[in-house]
């Protein structure tokens, strides 16, 4: 399997090529990278023998199979849409667009060309939520609550790594996105009530700095989400599963109970490492001509939902 990693520079696009790595039988032939980034050297660097500045140079390669798009969420439909009607099937980070139009219209397209579309949903993989996610399955787990508390600390334009962004991250598109779909994963739908609360616009960046948002499954469990890009630390995410038969916590691929004891994930999955999970996924749906888990088709049910939020917000 030979792919193309875009945005390979950026903080995601360098978690994707430390997973790749270890894939068997998977080959990064080329990488693209945007405005600021020195993508040949960084190409050089790790031994990849095609950079570019522009996908569709990588997109008309016959050296590569597949693209794993780690670019701005602004660009994520047009990309993972072009990546497809070249002929190639395509990994896109979440979300895989910023309106619910763009997320159909790039449904619409795997459709007509049959390939493996898929959005990156990691929370999907993380053992910590396989783990709940197998027992809620089994009948051992009834999910009454998720409570979920996103803070990071973004009042300048920078990314995971602390450099600075070309483009401008958005709480509900980008980090709501983690936490609805999840919360549809675990419930088996989408939730029958949403609202939406954001707070001040910041005046430089354009975007809400705080955010509320509530959901209600049909099962009558409730999420209760809060984010804030103004919370000076701890930074991350922390889920909070209140079940019938025990409370969980959840950071990233870790999980405690209640006690805040850690629960032994081993025998999970063939990793802890929820990103090499999605790209693994990605590339055995391909070997084997199915869907994946978490497809574009999946993850449409997510946007259907931050849409009806973003409605609420008045």
């Amino acid at each position: 399997m030979r792919l193309c990693v875009a945005g390979a520079a950026g903080a995601f696009g360098r978690k994707h090529l430390d997973a790749l790595s270890k894939i068997e039988g998977v080959t990064v032939t080329s990488v693209v990278g945007g405005g600021p980034d020195d993508i040949d050297a960084f190409a050089a660097e790790r031994g990849i023998p095609h950079a570019t500045k522009d996908l569709a140079e990588s997109l008309a390669r016959d050296d590569v199979d597949a693209v794993i798009l780690a670019t701005p969420t602004q660009v994520h439909a047009s990309q993972a849409i072009a990546c497809l009607k070249a002929g190639k099937h395509v990994m896109v980070e979440i979300p895989m667009a910023d309106t619910l139009a763009d997320s159909e219209e790039l449904v619409t397209v795997r459709q007509e060309t049959g390939l493996v579309a898929m959005v990156g949903h990691v929370r999907r993989f993380n053992p910590s939520h396989q783990w709940v996610h197998n027992r809620i399955v089994a009948g051992e787990l009834t999910l009454q609550q998720l409570d979920v508390q996103t803070y990071f600390f973004r009042r300048s334009n920078l990314n995971a790594l602390g450099e600075p962004r070309t483009w401008t991250d958005h709480l509900l598109w980008h980090h709501a996105c983690h936490t609805v779909d999840l919360f549809q994963y675990q419930t088996g739908g989408e939730p029958e009530t949403v609202f939406g609360l954001q707070g001040p616009t910041h005046p430089d960046l354009g975007i809400a700095m705080d955010m509320s948002i509530g959901m209600k499954a049909a099962s009558g469990a409730l999420c209760t989400l809060s984010l804030s890009f103004n919370n000076d630390g701890p930074l991350g995410t922390t889920f909070r599963y209140i079940c019938d038969n025990g409370t969980y916590i959840a950071r990233y691929d870790d999980l405690f109970n209640g006690k805040e004891e850690q629960i032994d994930l081993s025998g999970v999955a063939l990793s802890n490492n929820g990103v090499e999970l999605v790209d693994r996924e990605f590339i055995t749906a391909i070997q084997e001509g199915r869907e994946p888990n978490s497809s574009v088709d999946q993850g449409l049910a997510a946007m259907r939902t931050l849409d009806r939020i973003e409605k609420s917000f008045g």
